[in-house]
């Protein structure tokens, strides 16, 4: 067994996006500023409804997944599809935008905390142009392993862990996903030591938004991304407030990444004729 080193730290950046949400963006706040297959990570986090009250109104999207999981607050989602979602407390959206979507994400609420995550996953070129799909998954649905130490909710991918096995309602059948993504919340008791399998050749990576931790004697800056050697093991101390951070992994997809806004193609003409379709009607298209 190899124990995965932490080897470079993103530093989460402020911004804003949608209709002027207010955000802290890691993954994604430079072009080498990427974890294939990760594209981008935000968290939102304000008790201030004119940090988020416009929300993200409707937009098109091409060519990956979103991702968006929710701790305080509750969010709308519809679609072109038809598909509406009510993103509450621990609950999560799975969005396959493929050939093309078109949502919105609005806020449910005009007052209190605003709290939670958007992670962007490409799509490897074969699958870049398939249908666009949706999952609501409610905060009940996505399983827990509790031991001694921690607790961990398991969103996607399987994790076995001191003879208990949870497995997301993401994994690999349920859909099979080809970049076989891990995203797991994991909570860490004050001044505990915690080791997690991960799949060796996975490309990882943690997040810290709560507390105090470290791998291997660093400690990882809060509310960065703490980017991971290979391996198949991680080993996590948290400090003496504990600790909540997102552990996140898949299989890189080694192709071009070419972005344009939310468009994410493998070449300069394919996000040319995103645009095009876009601006003609035909981004959502199913033939």
């Amino acid at each position: 067994m190899s124990t995965r080193s932490l080897e470079r730290i993103i530093e989460s950046v402020a911004t804003a996006d949608g209709a002027g949400v207010k955000l802290r963006r890691s993954l994604g706040s430079g072009q080498l500023a990427r974890l294939d297959p990760f594209l981008m990570l935000d968290e939102f986090y304000s008790d201030n409804p004119d940090d988020y009250i416009a929300g993200f109104p409707a937009h098109p999207h091409r060519g990956f997944e979103t991702v968006t999981y929710m701790l305080d607050g509750r969010m709308e989602h519809k679609d072109h599809l038809g598909n509406t979602g009510d993103l509450g407390p621990g609950s999560v959206q799975w969005m396959t935008a493929g050939r093309g979507v078109i949502h919105s994400e609005m806020p449910k609420q005009s007052e209190g905390r605003m709290r939670g995550f958007q992670l962007w996953i490409n799509l490897p070129a074969a699958e870049k142009m398939k249908p666009a799909s949706y999952r609501d998954i409610p905060a009940e649905k996505i399983p827990e392993l509790v031991f001694d130490g921690g607790r961990i909710r398991v969103i996607a991918g399987t994790l076995k862990l001191r003879g208990e096995t949870r497995s997301g309602p993401v994994n690999g059948s349920q859909p099979a996903l080809s970049t076989d993504p891990i995203y797991w919340d994991l909570s860490i008791d004050p001044a505990r030591q915690v080791t997690l399998p991960l799949p060796a050749g996975h490309n990882a990576f943690v997040y810290l938004y709560e507390g105090q931790a470290s791998i291997g004697g660093q400690s990882l800056p809060h509310r960065a991304a703490g980017i991971l050697g290979d391996g198949d093991r991680l080993n996590l101390v948290s400090g003496s407030m504990g600790a909540r951070l997102l552990v996140l992994a898949g299989k890189p997809i080694n192709e071009p990444v070419v972005q344009y806004g939310p468009f994410v193609m493998n070449t300069r003409e394919e996000i040319e004729q995103a645009v095009w379709d876009y601006r003609d009607g035909r981004l959502t298209e199913t033939a």
